[in-house]
């Protein structure tokens, strides 16, 4: 039997490629997603993989995780350190959270020091580029 983890990324995650490539590579979103899909089958997951710029539609989309999902991978991007409705639904979703983050965020900017999102999650991956992902889905299957 497989287990459902659900992949979420948020804003600004769909210019990955173009947007800034120096700090979050050249693969895009898509590229990740098959990466993800490909690393997920021999571990016996099956994901489901979205985007979203919106903040009520990832807050609508972490309230019914509970009912499919064994697990949330999350890529918050920004509203990492912005977003109290996200760690408020992540904290009422009931279903184990693992942070991502393509660049390490603690050698950044102050202000991305902060992540809502780490106060609900099991825990973070940071700074490995689009292998976080393929981390996170190992530390998934183990959940």
């Amino acid at each position: 039997m497989s287990k459902s983890i659900q992949i979420l990324n948020g804003p600004n995650l769909n210019m990955l490629g173009t947007r800034e490539p120096e700090i979050y590579g050249s693969q895009t979103l898509a590229d990740i997603e098959a990466l993800c899909r490909q690393h997920a089958a021999p571990l016996g997951l099956e994901i489901d993989f979205r985007q979203s710029n919106s903040e009520g539609e990832l807050v609508d989309w972490i309230q019914a995780a509970h009912q499919q999902f064994a697990a949330i991978i999350l890529n918050a991007g920004a509203y990492t350190h912005t977003s109290i409705a996200i760690l408020d639904a992540l904290k009422a979703c009931g279903v184990p959270v693992i942070e991502v983050h393509l660049s390490n965020i603690f050698q950044r900017e102050g202000y991305r020091h902060q992540s809502y999102v780490s106060e609900a999650a099991k825990g973070v991956i940071c700074g490995f580029g689009a292998q976080g992902y393929l981390l996170a889905l190992d530390a998934a299957a183990e959940l």
